[in-house]
């Protein structure tokens, strides 16, 4: 089995690590459906807990189909996470090709001193396995 590709970034104290992977038991390619899941840690390396509050989220597929996603939290939550502790959650993402790439932010806000900051995902790529084999 192959090993995954984590694709990771550090700004403003949190660190954010992604893993995409190619969900081919949802997918259709002869239809152009392609569904993708990505599991993201969130690490809090700032000396307060801090709380998601939003998600932005911009999805870039290679027929130049561009989306973006705007919400509260992540899957239904709005998770706080003190300081050395982290955050995991699973998503999904349907694209109508067989390679694309998400990039986004998160706004968190400091549960000590109330300020809002954003924290960069770091650009990933989506890529349909069943093209390599």
């Amino acid at each position: 089995m192959e090993n995954p590709r984590i694709y990771t970034q550090t700004s403003s104290g949190i660190q954010i690590s992604v893993v995409p992977k190619f969900i081919s038991k949802d997918s259709n390619p002869a239809i152009g459906k392609f569904i993708f899941s990505y599991d993201v840690e969130m690490v809090n390396t700032r000396k307060n807990t801090v709380k998601l509050l939003n998600r932005h989220w911009f999805i870039y597929e290679s027929i130049l189909i561009k989306r973006e996603v705007k919400g509260e939290g992540v899957v239904g939550v709005q998770p706080e996470i003190a300081p050395g502790e982290s955050f995991h959650y699973t998503s999904w993402c349907p694209i109508n090709s067989s390679m694309g790439k998400m990039v986004g932010k998160y706004e968190f806000i400091d549960e000590v001193s109330k300020e809002k900051f954003s924290v960069q995902i770091p650009e990933f790529i989506l890529t349909a396995d069943f093209i390599l084999n």
